[in-house]
């Protein structure tokens, strides 16, 4: 029982860390010579959001300016750890998310058809092996990483865990035009020297037919099929530096190809322009969070790039139109990018009976810009893409693995377009069972 008390409380160090440990070293906490991990996270949403619903709110903004609020409520991921140690330097790790409580079929209201109802039986996303490797640990400073690994590309995709960001929902501007959580098969190289962490990692490419206007690449890493299309490959790299107490700064990028790599494999035989178009994926993102002096602060910027955007969607809209065809026909553009900051201090710490019994209240605030959809010269613009958003609220420790979470939210678009406030309230937790 000592043994395990003792392990409890390392992990609750590691947790309230908040965010300086990298999500895919969360899932496997071994200590004290346990070798079975079992822990998790899970979120639980409400929101009212102060703006029309309607699929022609953007095209047609002043003919739904006064529309009712509408509400709903949402289990936006809950997720399973599963991880073991066999020893001799061998361990293995999975990540199992259940996202919106579950799968099966689906209604959904489709953006780019003109509102067209559709339903879908939900493949990929609703039910997902999110991490599942094996890994070789040769020393510290060396591991070696193969299966089913998140790319720690950003902040959101390195910290995703619901403790590591303030708001009720993962933060907006990298959730939308990044994937979330990026997820994908392949090799992964990583080790810590002195206040220096690396990794670098070779994993299946992106489809560029799955890219869109309204994401930019998030939907690029899923596949429709059984099986992943790796035609092609992407590699992705990530520094974290520790120097500073409480202070962790980061840099991480991607490189890869995102044209070929659908299914069929026959865009080779669509024409030699075609033959040449590669669909270059390229991302760089630095990001920071400091955990000192009762404050958090964290912040990002992301920005992004897809070469032949404007060539590889007139292609792809042809190939959407293919009947049941899994690709969307909506544009995306060339390039994309997300900021974001948000800082919140623990009021808690200045009333000493608070503070001894470690709970904790964050009144913090939150800044973000965002464009899913920057354009070519030769492409279309919609404007109603670059967003910024205001957030302030609280967040409630009762323990440290608990979090109840309370926002306002305030999306600012071009004047062109009616403003999107709503109300957020949520509670999540994450932790290790044994």
């Amino acid at each position: 029982m000592k043994r395990l008390m003792g392990f409890m409380a390392l992990v609750s160090m590691v947790l309230t860390a908040h965010a300086q440990v990298n999500a895919a070293d969360s899932v496997m906490q071994h200590a004290l010579g346990n070798k079975l991990s079992v822990g998790g996270y899970g979120e639980v949403a409400y929101s009212r959001n102060y703006y029309s619903d309607n699929v022609y709110r953007y095209s047609k903004a002043s003919q739904y300016k006064d529309d009712p609020s509408h509400g709903r409520f949402d289990v936006p991921h809950a997720v399973v750890y599963l991880s073991y140690d066999f020893g001799k330097g061998w361990t293995m790790s999975s990540e199992i998310e259940f996202e919106h409580t579950g799968t099966g079929s689906a209604i959904e209201q489709e953006f780019e058809e003109a509102g067209e109802w559709e339903h879908e039986v939900e493949k990929g996303g609703e039910v997902e092996l999110e991490q599942f490797w094996i890994q070789k640990s040769f020393s510290r400073a060396a591991n070696l990483r193969l299966g089913h690994i998140v790319l720690p590309v950003g902040l959101n995709n390195a910290h995703h865990e619901p403790l590591n960001y303030f708001t009720v929902y993962r933060p907006e501007g990298e959730n939308t035009v990044l994937p979330s959580t990026w997820h994908d098969t392949g090799v992964s190289f990583w080790g810590r020297v002195g206040d220096f962490k690396y990794n670098v990692m070779a994993v299946a490419g992106l489809d560029a037919f799955k890219f869109n206007r309204d994401g930019w690449i998030h939907s690029g890493a899923g596949s429709s099929f059984e099986f992943k299309v790796a035609n092609k490959y992407g590699f992705a790299a990530r520094i974290d530096n520790y120097s500073v107490p409480g202070l962790r700064i980061g840099i991480s990028g991607y490189c890869g190809n995102a044209m070929h790599n659908t299914q069929p494999h026959d865009m080779e035989n669509d024409g030699n322009a075609n033959k040449e178009l590669k669909g270059t994926v390229a991302i760089g993102s630095v990001d920071f969070t400091l955990n000192r002096w009762n404050w958090i602060v964290r912040g990002q910027a992301d920005y992004g790039y897809v070469s032949d955007a404007a060539d590889i969607n007139s292609i792809k809209r042809t190939r959407a139109r293919i009947s049941n065809s899994p690709y969307s026909s909506m544009p995306f553009g060339k390039n994309a990018m997300a900021i974001g900051i948000e800082a919140g201090y623990d009021v808690f710490s200045q009333v000493r009976m608070l503070r001894a019994a470690n709970q904790k209240l964050y009144v913090f605030g939150r800044f973000e810009k965002y464009n899913s959809y920057i354009p070519s010269s030769e492409q279309q613009k919609y404007e109603f893409t670059d967003k910024t958003r205001f957030v302030g609220g609280l967040n409630y420790y009762p323990v440290p693995q608990i979090a109840l979470k309370a926002e306002y939210s305030y999306r600012k678009l071009k004047s062109q377009y009616n403003n999107e406030p709503s109300i957020n309230i949520g509670v999540a937790y994450q932790g290790f069972f044994m």
